[in-house]
């Protein structure tokens, strides 16, 4: 699983001191002592794509693009976007056929896919951490009972039945008139729009793949909870409401990858509910300021009580094994920028939980000592996944210090 925290932090309060098992939590951690064994906190990661690189402002939406993804961001804000598959895709390619849904991507926050948003980006790269393509972001669900629906169903056990059913029969009737529709007008489509109409083709194909895989599978396994609301009254709500999703589907076996986007970079929202009255992103500008330096901590600690909520949930769960899902789990916390006055995307926050079913080594701190792409990561994690990729994005390498 993938959680992604926007805007940088204060990285004063946010690095711990000294390494291996001896280390000091810094503040921000507060609430994740109790779960000091079960995590790893990294310094030296970088994501070299996030950068200017010559093309100006918009780190922001190059830094969602390129966290998943390790790769550059085309700067448009047309169509015309082109970046490159993310980690969970691969991973959710290799393992399609195990579980109901090949992964989730889930977000707190407004979805969007076109428009521009960051300084001539697409809002497609700021508001999409999943990519099936280098062209097609996939669209994240913020309403947490859409999320509960989408893997359970509604009402009860005979109702999911009928309702998926019926469900599954609107899509293919839908995906039926599109595919003839677009058959039709090939035809008269010059050269590149076809190009256009064949990529969108394959994304209908898909879906009606995952809709006979669906049905194939037979209903899917009662949660044994109730669906949640879909407008929760606070952000705190949402998120974990989210995280409940996430721990249910894992518990589940309805998928085995998640993403999540607990906000997008660049976010403004303001945190009344701890007493953070400023937008996010204007006080991630600080200038050094004690007041806003103050502000970001209060904003990074709310964050990370949040990922404390959600760990928990997942070291509380038992998966088949008899062991924790959080055990058997592996959990990337973070951002693409460091330093939200800097907008530097070196030393980048970074923590890991879980044990990868015993492969990994948690309850330290790991300074990696140098830029390591985080492509070295991506790669050992579907390593660990059970895919063997020999390159991605700019890895130099499999990272083995975890």
């Amino acid at each position: 699983a993938y959680l992604y925290i926007p805007n940088g932090v204060n990285v004063d309060l946010w690095r711990p001191k000294g390494t291996t098992a001896s280390y000091k939590l810094g503040e921000t951690f507060k609430s994740m002592e109790a779960h000091r064994a079960d995590f790893q906190i990294f310094t030296g990661f970088e994501q070299k794509h996030a950068a200017a690189g010559g093309d100006g402002p918009g780190d922001h939406a190059r830094g969602v693009a390129s966290f998943l993804t390790s790769a550059r961001a085309r700067k448009t804000a047309g169509s015309d976007i082109n970046l490159g598959i993310s980690v969970d895709q691969i991973a959710a390619k290799a393992a399609e056929t195990a579980t109901r849904l090949p992964s989730l991507e889930l977000s707190a926050d407004g979805v969007r896919k076109a428009g521009q948003c960051d300084s001539g980006y697409s809002c497609a790269y700021q508001f999409n951490l999943s990519w099936r393509s280098e062209n097609q972001p996939m669209t994240p669900e913020s309403n947490p009972r859409a999320v509960f629906e989408r893997l359970f169903g509604s009402g009860s056990a005979k109702e999911r039945a009928a309702n998926l059913g019926a469900r599954y029969a609107s899509k293919k009737s839908v995906l039926d008139f599109v595919q003839a529709d677009a058959k039709a007008l090939h035809r008269y489509l010059g050269r590149s729009d076809r190009h256009k109409m064949d990529e969108y083709l394959t994304g209908v194909r898909e879906i009606e793949r995952q809709i006979e895989k669906a049905e194939a599978m037979g209903l899917p396994v009662d949660p044994g909870v109730a669906a949640p609301d879909a407008t929760p009254g606070t952000y705190k709500e949402h998120l974990r409401l989210i995280m409940d999703m996430m721990v249910l589907a894992f518990k589940t076996d309805s998928t085995r990858i998640a993403s999540f986007l607990m906000a997008h970079d660049g976010s403004n929202r303001s945190f009344q509910e701890i007493g953070v009255n400023d937008g996010h992103h204007n006080i991630s500008h600080h200038q050094k300021n004690p007041d806003n330096m103050s502000k970001i901590a209060k904003i990074d600690a709310f964050y990370m009580e949040q990922f404390a909520y959600f760990l928990e949930k997942m070291k509380t769960t038992k998966d088949v094994d008899g062991k924790s899902l959080l055990h058997n789990s592996m959990i990337v916390y973070g951002g693409c920028i460091s330093d939200g006055d800097r907008h530097n995307h070196d030393d980048l926050p970074i923590v890991i939980a879980g044990n990868a079913g015993g492969a990994f080594t948690p309850g330290r701190h790991v300074d990696l000592g140098e830029d390591v792409p985080m492509a070295n990561l991506h790669l050992r994690m579907l390593e660990e996944f059970g895919v063997k990729e020999k390159r991605f994005g700019d890895s130099t390498g499999v990272l083995r210090k975890i």
